[in-house]
């Protein structure tokens, strides 16, 4: 599949975070969630997002250097709101025969370095997020100054 959406611009945090562990350092991957359709009582991906949903599935899928082993998304609230994380990876959690985490509210960045921390397996960690935290969440796992993700994008 060829995926012609501008990758670029999704993932903004496809930089090295490594949290030490007694035994691994795991890579963590950080990224925005897919674009919502265009209805504001629809908190769902929309088209686009779908698209880049399945392009995740190339990049990061089986065949992939990125060797995935965990993925993390914020907790999808009872009434819908907040699943464009969650609906973004999993597709490629799927095809991984993965789950995705989803026991951190959208709004605790420290609940996602504990996350990291307490992760043991193999492989690296994908995080998929709401904008508006990425650049907090990347604090918390020790990047002193990641880049804000910009507000139009």
């Amino acid at each position: 599949m060829i995926c012609p959406l501008p990758l670029s611009i999704f993932m903004l945090f496809l930089t090295s975070l490594s949290i030490t562990t007694a035994t691994i350092h795991p890579t963590v991957y950080i990224i925005r969630h897919g674009e919502q359709s265009g209805d504001p009582d629809d908190h769902g991906l929309g088209p686009v997002g779908v698209k880049r949903a399945q392009c995740l599935r190339h990049v990061f899928g089986a065949g992939s250097p990125y060797n995935i082993g965990y993925i993390a998304a914020p907790k999808v609230k009872w009434n819908g709101d907040h699943r464009r994380p969650y609906e973004t990876v999993l597709p490629l959690a799927t095809d991984l025969g993965l789950t995705v985490d989803t026991s951190c509210k959208r709004n605790q960045p420290k609940c996602v370095k504990k996350l990291v921390k307490h992760y043991k397996d193999s492989g690296n960690i994908l995080v998929s997020w709401r904008h508006g935290k990425l650049r907090e969440i990347a604090m918390e796992l020790g990047n002193r100054d990641p880049p804000e993700y910009p507000e139009d994008r």
